[in-house]
This record gives structure tokens, C-alpha cells and sequence, in this order.
């Protein structure tokens, strides 16, 4: 701890803006307690806490306006490139495109208090068609009440932070090892969860292939395209005949489908995480036939498919 207090008096705004940067471009790097460390010296003058806010705001609008323009530029590949470095069982983040669904770009304002949330948002702000001047504006915003959090709590908690400090440096290297053990526990728990989680999902899964021979023959199977509604406007590709279906009304779903026919699933998820979500509910509700589509979407038009467009 005296290291890292060393190196924010030496190195302070250098540092927060690594840290911010780095965190914002989706490292597992958090930079609140940065932040609180630097509310904490800046008490006694060492740093402005107007230059640490603007500091980590630059850094902060750096990282997000490179999300913002890599989702507005190239879309569906951005998010499906955010799926494949999430640690989260399921992939395709859905919880945080939901709630950017449901509040668009008011998000923004919270959305660096929410985990996952922060990382996703700039793109899916950048792929759904916000204009830069509102990204700008409610981002920097956000921002703001994100990095002043950090910094406030430092200043106003100072004292008492003091003593922890004070407390942690008398186990000198043993604290930093116990902590960096303690992330390395926390990071290797939240891969293992997920690879756990992918095999108990290993449904029998249906080729692109063997689908396009369905539909060939006649076989009219039902098709189910479970990517969540903002993924789908940033990404209008559909498999012909595909049915949107709403991920979190799985009941009303199950209903409607016959049971005589075929039902396949498909997301836009690395190993096709919700739909052997969906799959495997619905076959849990007595849904015999139903399979996950193998690649999705991706699979489905890398093999020289034609797709719909979605309407706007």
C-alpha cells in the first residue's frame, strides 16, 4: 500500500489515466480505489482533485469513444468480439442489453456503476445509431458522477481510510500478495463457473447444414431467433422465417409452439449460450423437439446462406 500511495504522490495523474483507461477498455482493472486513494492525498494538497477528475475523465472518453465508434462502424462483430472476453456465463451479457434496451441513452448516466454494463454500453450505444453528440454528452456525464463518486468518498472518508492503510502497511507485501491472490481466486472461480456452465449446456445441436435441408424438404421447422432486441436492431440479419422471441416470456412462447414440429434456436452467443438457454427450458416444459442452432446466425451466413432483413 505504501508503494502504491508512493506512486500516486510521484506518479498520480499518470497512473489514474492508465488505470481509468485500461479499466474502461475492458481490463479487469478497477480504478475506483485508485480514485478514493487519490480523494484520499489530495486532502492534503498533493493532488487537485479537479485535475484528478478531469484526468480520469479524458482517459474515461478516450476508452469509450473507441467502443462507441468500433460498434458504430462494425456492430454485430464488436458485440460478438464483447461476448468472447466476457467472464460471464452467459456470453452475450444479457442483463446489460436489456437494460440498455429499456433506458437507451439515459444508461449512460449509471451505466459505470453497473459491472458489465460499462464495458458494453459505448458500443451498443454505437451500433443501436445514438449520435456522437449525445454519446459525448450523457457518457461524460456518467463519467463525471462515476470518477467524483470515487474521489469524493476519498476526500470525505479520508481519515478512516488512513487507518486501514496504516493497518495494511504493517503486513507490508504479505496485504499485496493476499489481495492479488485474492483477484486471481475471484478471476479463475468466474472461468471455471462459465466452462461449467457451457457443459451442462451441451444439448444435441443441430448443423446449418442439416437446417438448410429442413427447409429444402418441406419440413417447415420452426425457427427461433433468441438474440435480445437491441442486438437484433444493431444486427438485422435473420434467418428466413425466424420468429423473435422474447427471452424472459419463455411461457407464453412454449404455448404457441406445436409440438409436431421441428423448433431450432439461435443466438448470436459464442457456443450458442442463450439458445441452449431457451432450448433447454423448453425442453425442460416437455418440449421434446428442440435443438440450438450450431454458430447461430454467423455460422448460418458464413456458409453462403441467404438471410432476411429485419424491418425497421
Amino acid at each position: 500500500m505504501e508503494t502504491l500511495l508512493f506512486t500516486l504522490r510521484e506518479n498520480g495523474l499518470a497512473l489514474i489515466f492508465t488505470n481509468v483507461l485500461l479499466e474502461q477498455l475492458g481490463l479487469p482493472l478497477p480504478a475506483i480505489p485508485t480514485l478514493i486513494l487519490a480523494g484520499v492525498i489530495s486532502v492534503d494538497g498533493t493532488l487537485s482533485p479537479v485535475t484528478v477528475l478531469g484526468t480520469a475523465l479524458l482517459a474515461s472518453t478516450f476508452a469509450d469513444l473507441a467502443w462507441y465508434l468500433a460498434g458504430k462502424y462494425h456492430g454485430h462483430r464488436v458485440l460478438a468480439l464483447m461476448c468472447r472476453v466476457s467472464l460471464s456465463p452467459d456470453s452475450c451479457v444479457r442483463q446489460t442489453e436489456s437494460t440498455f434496451g429499456r433506458y437507451g441513452v439515459l444508461s449512460l448516466l449509471f451505466a459505470k456503476f453497473v459491472p458489465g454494463l460499462s464495458t458494453i454500453a459505448p458500443p451498443l450505444a454505437g451500433a443501436t445509431g445514438v449520435s456522437v453528440t449525445q454519446f459525448i454528452i450523457a457518457n461524460t456525464f456518467g463519467a463525471f458522477l462515476w470518477a467524483g463518486a470515487g474521489i469524493g468518498m476519498g476526500m470525505i472518508f479520508y481519515r478512516q481510510i488512513d487507518t486501514v492503510l496504516n493497518f495494511l502497511t504493517q503486513f507490508g507485501a504479505g496485504a499485496g500478495m493476499l489481495i492479488g491472490a485474492l483477484l486471481a481466486v475471484y478471476i479463475a472461480w468466474k472461468w471455471f463457473d462459465r466452462w461449467r456452465f457451457l457443459r451442462a449446456l451441451r444439448l444435441a445441436r443441430i448443423s446449418v447444414s442439416e437446417l438448410y435441408e429442413l427447409m429444402e424438404q418441406g419440413a417447415e421447422p420452426v425457427i427461433l431467433d433468441v438474440r435480445s432486441a437491441t442486438i437484433r436492431e444493431a444486427d438485422k440479419r435473420m434467418i428466413p422465417g425466424a420468429i423473435a422471441v422474447d427471452f424472459d416470456n419463455l411461457d407464453v412462447l412454449f404455448e404457441s409452439l406445436p409440438p409436431d414440429r421441428e423448433v431450432i434456436v439461435y443466438c448470436s452467443c459464442p457456443n450458442d449460450v442463450s439458445a441452449a438457454k431457451v432450448a433447454k427450458a423448453l425442453h425442460a416444459k416437455g418440449l421434446v423437439r428442440v435443438r440450438p442452432l450450431a454458430g447461430g446466425i454467423d455460422a448460418w451466413i458464413n456458409a453462403g446462406y441467404t438471410s432476411a432483413s429485419l424491418s425497421t
